[in-house]
């Protein structure tokens, strides 16, 4: 009775509560400090006091306002600007469709210090919003406008003329962006440290031999799905980018082994490397590749069609990190390629995934060769018709926790007796 006594004068309505009493208001807003917006919104009901402290713009520095995407309109975003001013460093607006430029231009206006601005899928804003940035948000190093489809080389040249310490871009979907754009782009903006480029679909070689020629710090480039991307301008990224670590080049149909020896020859420090759907590449660069690349931790070689248990056995032998690894629809892998990877550096302690669906010369002999790594957490057999039950069975044995993906076709049932027909479903049955 005491104790809820307690509670309830701390918590009344009260100005002179105890709270606000015994503690410090410099404390008190430290406290505020670690609380969500939600719980911020909350604290402002409880009094006058801690509408002030909640409300005080020094406990609004980072904004995620994902969860509420559906209900933000601009005019919150203006209040929030207004009232956050130049203590807000972080903004998340992330899915917020009834976003436009007028609100954001009042926000660039009002917080000038903002560092991080994600705007991922707000589709009514156009090149208005760039131009807005920068003129008012100099110190911007983070900048996410992934299907924001209404962008253009406006924007880019817009970013590259007010926002010059701009690290991180990601402008995927935005289709109308051409070289052009990623030229007057690198120009300004030297030290981008990561480019996601995924579904530009007008971009061309050149535009990565601008890349290669002016961002030395580069770390992270996504080319997905970027079909005009040859050899040539990738092997220009690789000369020009040495710090590369992570590269997605998946759904590049034109690229060939030369990237890999590219990669091997210049990007040592590479852990991160996706070329689904390369169907060029072959075990020769692959090789090349695992001799110089010993940091590789995540490798998505799905459709690769013509690698085999060679690159396996590269790998086993010269990437110890090697944590996550696919090889769905590599049709030419065999047990003997798994048996070396089960038998490699990475297996004990390191590999988590591995995914070998629809690769047809699978059996349960690979899942023997698996068991001893404790590391692995997930891993995918959909369409491995040799692939048993009880070989996944005894797989878990030594794995408890394993996730396993894989399906059977379920047994045809026998006729129904007395005419009423069962119905079975014929989907595929997860494990």
């Amino acid at each position: 009775m005491c104790g809820q006594m307690f509670v309830h004068t701390m918590f009344s309505n009260n100005d002179e509560a105890v709270i606000n009493k015994k503690l410090p208001k410099e404390l008190l807003l430290r406290i505020f400090s670690f609380l969500d917006v939600v719980t911020l919104c909350r604290c402002a009901q409880v009094s006058r006091a801690w509408n002030v402290l909640a409300l005080d713009g020094s406990n609004w520095q980072r904004i995620d306002l994902f969860d509420f995407q559906r209900d933000i309109e601009g005019r919150v975003v203006e209040n929030i600007s207004k009232r956050c001013g130049g203590f807000l460093r972080k903004l998340s607006l992330r899915g917020c469709l009834g976003v436009g430029d007028n609100a954001l231009r009042t926000f660039a206006q009002n917080c000038r210090n903002i560092e991080v601005l994600n705007l991922n899928g707000c589709t009514k804003i156009t090149d208005a919003t760039c131009t807005s940035l920068s003129k008012f948000c100099s110190k911007l190093r983070h900048l996410d406008l992934a299907s924001c489809t209404s962008i253009t080389n406006l924007s880019l040249k817009a970013l590259s003329e007010g926002c010059p310490l701009l690290e991180q871009l990601n402008i995927s979907w935005c289709d109308q962006v051409t070289k052009d754009g990623i030229q007057a782009l690198v120009r300004g903006c030297g030290g981008l440290k990561a480019l996601f480029l995924k579904g530009c679909t007008q971009l061309e070689d050149e535009a990565l031999k601008y890349i290669g020629a002016h961002c030395p710090e580069l770390v992270t480039l996504n080319l997905q799905t970027c079909l005009q991307i040859t050899d040539d301008g990738l092997i220009t990224i690789c000369r020009g980018c040495h710090k590369l670590q992570s590269l997605c080049a998946s759904g590049c149909s034109n690229i060939t082994d030369a990237i890999l020896n590219a990669l091997g020859q210049n990007c040592p420090r590479l852990r991160i490397l996706e070329v689904a759907r390369c169907s060029q590449l072959t075990d020769v660069g692959f090789t090349t590749l695992a001799r110089n690349c010993h940091e590789l931790e995540k490798m998505d070689l799905e459709e690769c069609v013509q690698i085999t248990d060679s690159t396996l056995i590269q790998l086993s032998i010269h990437c110890p990190r090697l944590q996550v690894l696919s090889l769905s629809h590599c049709e030419l892998i065999t047990d003997d390629g798994i048996r070396h990877l089960g038998n490699g550096a990475c297996a004990h302690d390191r590999l988590e995934v591995i995914e070998l669906d629809n690769c047809p010369l699978i059996t349960d002999a690979s899942l023997e060769h698996l068991k001893s790594c404790h590391s692995l957490e997930r891993i995918e057999l959909y369409d491995c018709q040799q692939i048993t039950r009880a070989g996944i069975k005894r797989l878990r044995t030594h794995l408890p926790n394993i996730k396993v993906h894989a399906y059977f076709a379920p047994v045809t049932p026998p006729p129904s007796v007395g005419g009423s027909r069962q119905r079975f479903c014929r989907c595929c049955i997860i494990l």
